[in-house]
């Protein structure tokens, strides 16, 4: 998900539904996702928790009810999100959108793995600076 590109599906429609806590992204490709705020959330795009490079992922549980409390769009290619839990630098690009939608079912078969190698539950409160606002690597981004 490096960035746009010519062949990047542009969004025609965003709705967020703050009771069933989904994005709701129509693009011109025909295509309509739902994707769950807490699905944005545990793989959010940001250093904070995809690190700054491979193997340096933080892993985010505790995430079932995050919502997402404001919406700013980033020039003409993404949105930043600000969820319940005070994480707010994941820059969402579209296509980044496009593929939490499009790949939903293989993303949280890939959660649960992650979830059930670290030997915790979904539900088990974060600890540390990762879990709310900052950086998981000490400082903000």
């Amino acid at each position: 998900m490096a960035g746009l590109t010519t062949q990047t599906p542009m969004p025609t429609a965003l709705t967020l539904h703050q009771t069933s806590r989904v994005l709701e992204i129509g693009f011109d490709d025909g295509k309509t996702f739902r994707i769950p705020f807490e699905l944005m959330r545990v793989y959010s795009p940001s250093a904070e928790v995809q690190g700054h490079g491979p193997g340096q992922e933080v892993l985010q549980t505790g995430k079932r009810d995050v919502g997402i409390t404001d919406l700013q769009t980033v020039g003409h290619y993404a949105v930043q999100p600000t969820f319940s839990d005070g994480h707010d630098t994941g820059i969402f690009s579209w296509d980044y959108l496009y593929h939490l939608g499009a790949d939903q079912e293989a993303l949280w078969a890939q959660y649960a793995q992650r979830i059930e190698a670290a030997g915790t539950h979904r539900d088990a409160p974060m600890t540390g600076a990762a879990g709310g606002a900052g950086g998981a690597c000490g400082h903000h981004h």
